[in-house]
Parts: C-alpha cells; sequence; structure tokens
C-alpha cells in the first residue's frame, strides 16, 4: 500500500503502527506516530489499522551530548 511518510509516498507492506515501526526498522521506545494529523499512543499501534493513502509524521528520536553540554547551554 502507498503511505505519505513525513511527506514522501512511500510503498509499504505494513497493516497497524507497529508492523510499520518494525518494518522501518525504528525503535519503538524512541517514535512518535501522527496518523492523520491525530498522535497515537503507542499503546494502540497494534490495533491501529493503516490504509491506502494515510498521511503519518513519525519522529525518531535520537540521544546525544553530554549532560554538562546542556546544563551550561554550551554546545
Amino acid at each position: 500500500m502507498n503511505l505519505i511518510i513525513n511527506g514522501e509516498s512511500q510503498a509499504v507492506v505494513a497493516d497497524t503502527l507497529s508492523a510499520l515501526v518494525d518494518r522501518l526498522g525504528m525503535k519503538s521506545d524512541r517514535v512518535a506516530i501522527e496518523l492523520n494529523r491525530e498522535i497515537v499512543p503507542r499503546d494502540r499501534w497494534e490495533r491501529t489499522p493503516l490504509a491506502e493513502g494515510d498521511r503519518l509524521e513519525i519522529v525518531h528520536f535520537v540521544g546525544g551530548g553530554s549532560r554538562s553540554c546542556v546544563i551550561a547551554s554550551r554546545c
């Protein structure tokens, strides 16, 4: 099926949000998903179906930096 992910059309084989995250190789504890302009809580991903043409915004959080850098705001 074709989905719009972060503004780009992609052909994807996944029937739920949870399957999509797995398929994209993302760690579920570091991802937030908006489906058709609504944020979907992580505990609903397994039972949230995807449909042709759905629009998703996926934010993948990454860590980095050091604590002293954050506290001092000198990065």
